[in-house]
């Protein structure tokens, strides 16, 4: 039988050990993210599908406790599952974040900029060490942060940023499209899946 040859022991059995455990820590990272985020209905979805593929590969090496080879793929698939769980994150971009500037120099510039896009951009004086300067609270949709980090280095290289996850946000503060404005634009970080049509 198949289940009984060394093929099968050695070979495609830790390999389907491996690449269930890439799913099963994926899910288990996008999990703690939507969690994170209050999406009470699609985290205990997830959360199912991670415990179950996590029960048939426990299972598997229960069963082959004499083949290191299991041991070998298990831990292999959790390291990898954790690269892939953290760039499908990142390729996701959920959420909402708080960008918080402080700026050395003149910064209404780069407010124009960010006002002329659509943002809801808020900017309070404050003192420095170095002098006055200017504190702007601008949030952002995740996907948009390397943009917005390129607007603020070209207004104001010099400037100081923080970037913090929200989870709860007023639905005002983020407009759902933006104005357009000379300013070259923001460019959104790319989506997990993203299909162009073809030109006829």
């Amino acid at each position: 039988m198949l289940t009984e040859s060394g093929f099968f022991s050695y070979a495609l059995l830790p390999l389907l050990i491996f690449i269930s455990r890439i799913f099963d820590v994926s899910l288990g990272t996008l999990r703690i993210i939507f969690v994170n985020r209050g999406m009470r209905y699609l985290a205990p979805i997830i959360g199912f599908f991670e415990v179950l593929i996590w029960l048939i590969v426990i299972g598997q090496v229960i069963q082959n406790l004499t083949n290191i080879t299991n041991y070998i793929a298990y831990a292999g698939g959790f390291a990898m599952g954790n690269f892939v769980g953290i760039f499908l994150e990142q390729k996701l971009a959920m959420g909402i974040v708080l960008v918080r500037i402080i700026t050395i120099k003149n910064a209404n510039e780069l407010i124009s900029h960010f006002r002329g896009l659509g943002y809801r951009v808020t900017n309070v004086p404050a003192e420095a060490n170095a002098g006055k300067v200017e504190i702007i609270f601008l949030p952002v949709q995740r996907k948009e942060i390397h943009s917005v980090v390129t607007a603020i280095k070209k207004y104001n290289e010099n400037a100081l940023y923080t970037i913090e996850d929200l989870r709860v946000l007023s639905e005002w503060a983020i407009p759902k499209k933006h104005k357009r404005h000379p300013s070259p634009k923001l460019k959104a970080y790319p989506r997990l899946f993203r299909f162009k049509r073809k030109g006829k």
